[in-house]
């Protein structure tokens, strides 16, 4: 092992840690820029699958009342996003990935460009519980596909009046439920060498603190400046995203 392959390796998920203890998501986004550089892309996607649920759980344990007050709200995501993973997995080799990444990305551009720096953001005031369900069920569709679980979800919450505390009772569990499926699909593959996971016990403890110190962010942001958080990251995602679709 290398100095510089050490270097990454800490860096990517010191940047993952970070803003997924920021956000509540986003931890590949931040990550795979790096671990890209010194892994094959199936090991990095697999490294970062299992950072971005040890890194989740600390914001899972702060927003725990909220997840316990709202139960079924968040089922309401998540249960159908289970049955949507499959499916993806199931038609992934009927669709064109790289063309479903790109009207993907297209959209988080347009969505997040179109709002992010505006004074009033967009805002749904009537509850619409039915279209809760089916946002959590293409989003797994997505995961399945193309590994973009989080893209619907995340749009759909920053249009929510919810207080900050509960958008993230719904996006972290979200990502977790779906990022430990895909966990037990590559598991089945036998993805997960022991090189990999002595990879992933080296850069745990500096992603669990980098959250440490997002989630301290997190506490400090107001609901408002929370929910632009949010798009804002939808743009700089669909950027990225569109960027290593097309290079």
């Amino acid at each position: 092992m290398t100095a510089e392959f050490l270097a990454l390796l800490l860096i990517g998920a010191a940047a993952g840690g970070f803003i997924n203890g920021l956000a509540g998501f986003g931890t590949a986004l931040f990550t795979l820029g790096f671990w890209l550089q010194i892994l094959p892309a199936l090991d990095a996607v697999a490294l970062i699958l299992l950072m971005s649920i040890a890194t989740g759980l600390q914001g899972l344990w702060i927003v725990r009342a909220e997840i316990l007050d709202k139960p079924k709200r968040v089922l309401r995501f998540i249960l159908p996003a289970c049955l949507g993973v499959p499916i993806g997995v199931h038609i992934l080799g009927f669709l064109n990935t790289e063309l479903l990444k790109l009207l993907v990305a297209g959209f988080m551009v347009s969505y997040g460009g179109f709002f992010a720096f505006r004074s009033v953001l967009p805002t749904l005031h009537t509850p619409f519980r039915f279209l809760d369900s089916l946002i959590g069920f293409f989003g797994g569709i997505l995961g399945g596909v193309a590994g973009l679980s989080g893209a619907l979800p995340t749009f759909w919450c920053s249009l929510q009046p919810w207080p900050k505390r509960e958008t993230r009772a719904v996006l972290q569990p979200f990502n977790i439920v779906i990022l430990s499926v895909a966990v037990l699909f590559l598991l089945a593959k036998g993805v997960y060498t022991e090189q990999l996971l002595f990879w992933f016990l080296m850069a745990l403890p500096v992603g669990l603190g980098a959250a440490y110190i997002g989630l301290l962010i997190f506490r400090r942001l107001d609901t408002d400046r929370f929910r632009r958080l949010l798009i804002i990251l939808m743009l700089v995602s669909g950027c990225f995203l569109l960027a290593r679709t097309i290079f």
